[in-house]
């Protein structure tokens, strides 16, 4: 797919992962570094994952290319890198919470998460 058309289509690029979700969830705050970013995830509402380095960065690389993220040229030490959400990225992460927002509601008016608890 042409980048132009990821650019504009935002549901192109879901389901999202749940690494890939947190992250952009997480920036969604503001720019962080890996460590808070990976700190951040951890967290009960960053979706309490435990993700390592390697997870962080190469989705990060991953995200950096389909343009969800970028490096802001920000550094308080040269072995931190910063990122930010792009506006691409905020309109994929608003999509990925809408399409989550209707499964759940799907779920809860069919009665399936009431039977799971039962």
């Amino acid at each position: 797919m042409a980048k132009a058309q990821l650019q504009s289509d935002p549901s192109s690029m879901l389901p999202l992962t749940a690494v890939v979700f947190s992250i952009l969830a997480a920036l969604a705050e503001g720019e962080k570094h890996g460590y808070a970013i990976m700190k951040w995830a951890a967290l009960a509402e960053g979706g309490g994952l435990a993700m390592g380095p390697g997870t962080l960065y190469g989705s990060l690389d991953r995200m950096l290319q389909s343009r969800l993220v970028e490096e802001t040229g920000t550094t308080d030490d040269e072995r931190r890198r910063y990122y930010r959400i792009t506006s691409f990225g905020s309109r994929v992460l608003v999509a990925e919470a809408e399409r989550l927002r209707r499964l759940i509601g799907a779920a809860r008016r069919k009665g399936s998460l009431e039977r799971i608890h039962a």
